[in-house]
């Protein structure tokens, strides 16, 4: 259980609409589509109408500020499926890093593995009461690209497992380079809070709203995005 799981959702029943790409940048392949995720021949960009809007805005704003940039969409709404996918693959991941043997764990070192992996992934869970962000297609992962198509560098990487995913990992740094890093990282988060969503904690490249964690970040005592039920 997540800290978030404790908040009631009221879903709202919005609907699950098509992100305009051409208003982004996209990484194509999808990145979790060429690793070998099945979405079951639905596009994983996606969002409630709301979280859209929202994300429109933030475009809109981020253009305003630094003409030609853009959010580069990485990951938007994910099936439980797709979470449990992403899941078993990162901890394969990890084990194979280490030079360990999934068939010779310990229940100790299993134990910690897990840990290690669900510090940024969510649960892959079915439970209506205890949706993972992506699956409520509330929560986006994203960065910028430059008026050239260059992305911009924010001294890590999405996804990944290190303590650099942290927002504010670079934020007592002296080193110029590292400064930078904070400083794109708040471009970022500026736009996208400006427009509603609310930063993972963990996380540089996830933001969201209307989902638990967005709900527990803002105070609000219920979320209004729940899981999706795909047909």
């Amino acid at each position: 259980m997540k800290p978030y799981h404790n908040i009631p959702i009221e879903d709202c029943h919005e609907p699950l609409v098509a992100i305009p790409l051409e208003k982004f940048a996209v990484e194509s392949p999808h990145p979790y589509q060429k690793l070998g995720a099945n979405y079951n021949n639905k596009s994983p960009y996606y969002l409630r109408q709301g979280v859209l809007n929202a994300l429109l805005k933030a475009q809109t704003d981020l253009e305003q500020e630094y003409p030609g940039w853009k959010i580069q969409i990485f990951d938007a709404y994910r099936p439980v499926e797709v979470q449990q996918f992403m899941v078993d693959y990162t901890f394969d991941l990890v084990i194979k890093k280490q030079g360990l043997n999934r068939g010779q764990l310990s229940s100790e070192q299993e134990k910690t593995l897990w840990e290690k992996v669900y510090q940024i992934w969510a649960i892959p869970s079915k439970n209506p009461a205890t949706p993972p962000p992506h699956s409520t297609g509330a929560a986006i992962d994203i960065t910028l690209v430059d008026e050239t198509g260059k992305i911009i560098n924010m001294g890590g990487e999405i996804d990944e497992l290190s303590p650099r995913s942290h927002p504010n990992y670079y934020v007592n740094s002296t080193d110029k380079i590292e400064c930078l890093y904070h400083q794109q990282r708040e471009i970022l988060n500026k736009i996208m809070t400006k427009a509603g969503f609310s930063r993972h904690p963990g996380e540089w490249w996830h933001f969201s709203l209307g989902d638990q964690m967005w709900a527990l970040q803002m105070n609000q005592k219920t979320a209004f995005y729940g899981r999706i039920i795909e047909d």
